[in-house]
């Protein structure tokens, strides 16, 4: 399989998995909690989308710069900078719970142990075929 594949598919996932803990939180828990799920999983979503690019721009077999390591390990850093302001901004001002926070955090995780599951499923169903 194809790492284009393989992540679109994962992108597809993610999407769901917001999407759903976002229904279900806004029906049982609180307004802060879903804020927190929301934030959280746009968050994560936009940060290894953003790790991803960097990481081919990175390692693109035409580019012969000598900077690219460095490039990559810089825009690394940037990256979890922001994400470290963005997460201490919102907890610090109380616009959303913590909880509801590392739930929305932990969406790219859910789905690449969900996309891990449907592989190994769809794997076994063709050779059982």
């Amino acid at each position: 399989m194809d790492w284009e594949h393989v992540y679109r598919n994962l992108k597809y996932l993610n999407w769901v998995i917001l999407l759903l803990l976002a229904s279900v939180s806004y029906f049982l828990m609180s307004n802060n909690f879903t804020t927190g799920v929301i934030i959280g999983g746009l968050m994560v979503i936009v940060n290894f989308h953003a790790f991803q690019h960097i990481i081919r721009q990175g390692f693109f077999p035409d580019d012969t710069r000598k900077t690219r390591k460095v490039s990559v390990i810089a825009k690394y850093y940037l990256r979890i900078a922001a994400m470290g302001i963005l997460i201490y901004l919102s907890l610090s001002q109380k616009w959303i719970d913590p909880v509801g926070l590392t739930v929305g955090l932990s969406i790219v995780v859910i789905g690449i142990i969900s996309l891990g599951i449907l592989m190994i499923r769809t794997t076994f169903s063709k050779e059982t075929s």
